[in-house]
């Protein structure tokens, strides 16, 4: 064997890094982010977390034990510009705060977002408040969702629901019904802008047809937090060295 030379790059020299912590049952927000990434100057890395067949509180609550070891699943040996845990109906019922504490705690990691927390970093950039809410949830699972944006003052009183908690289930709603329903709850003139809630529904195709017919902003779980990851990749100057 012949030992050969080689050079190692800086942290540096690197795209910023961004990490996904994903649902086991999340059939959509990879797919929809690869799409969403092409060209974009960043590395994602993603790692899974075990997730129940069907939404509940309880199951969603539940996550909460298995959070840090997920986060930990993620490469060790960079410096994350933002990691991003891919739960819209968790993230309201654990906390975004609480998320950020122990993904933080195992990564080095200058910002954690989630679904809940770009939406609303996304509803302030676009100066709106008056949100049509559409989810696939039922109601126990809608109503600590609603409660989080009254708390961020985002109202959500005009809202709709496939009221579908199986997740296999969700991950097939159609886009067309994804656009009719959306279409039918923004045309209420006391909105401003419409949400789409869950990381499961495939909003990519749909989010341009509804935001053409309604002239509104339109944006979804996955495309909030993809914004929401772009702009702290953007934002993100590398220090370290390489380890």
């Amino acid at each position: 064997m012949m030992e050969m030379p080689y050079s190692v790059m800086p942290v540096s020299a690197l795209p910023p890094a961004l990490g996904v912590i994903v649902l086991q049952a999340d059939e959509t927000l990879e797919n929809e982010f690869r799409d969403s990434f092409q060209g974009v100057n960043a590395a994602l890395y993603v790692s899974r977390i075990a997730s129940a067949k069907s939404v509940t509180p309880e199951a969603l609550r539940a996550m909460k034990d298995d959070i840090t070891a997920s986060a930990r699943l993620l490469p060790s040996t960079v410096p994350y510009a933002a990691i991003g845990y891919g739960c819209t109906s968790a993230s309201a019922i654990i906390g975004s705060d609480a998320i950020e504490e122990m993904v933080q705690s195992v990564c080095d990691v200058a910002n954690v977002t989630n679904p809940l927390r770009a939406a609303i970093a996304y509803a302030a950039e676009q100066s709106v408040s008056r949100m049509a809410l559409l989810s696939p949830y039922t109601e126990s699972v809608n109503e600590p969702l609603r409660r989080a944006f009254a708390t961020a003052g985002l109202s959500t009183y005009v809202f709709g629901s496939f009221n579908e908690p199986v997740e296999s289930r969700v991950a097939r709603i159609d886009p067309a019904s994804i656009i009719e329903s959306a279409i039918r709850l923004g045309q209420d003139p006391d909105v401003d802008s419409v949400f789409i809630s869950c990381t499961n529904l495939k909003t990519a195709s749909a989010i341009p047809v509804i935001r053409d017919q309604l002239q509104k902003p339109v944006f979804s779980s996955n495309s909030a937090l993809s914004w929401h990851l772009k702009t702290y990749a953007k934002s993100h100057n590398f220090t370290a060295e390489a380890p």
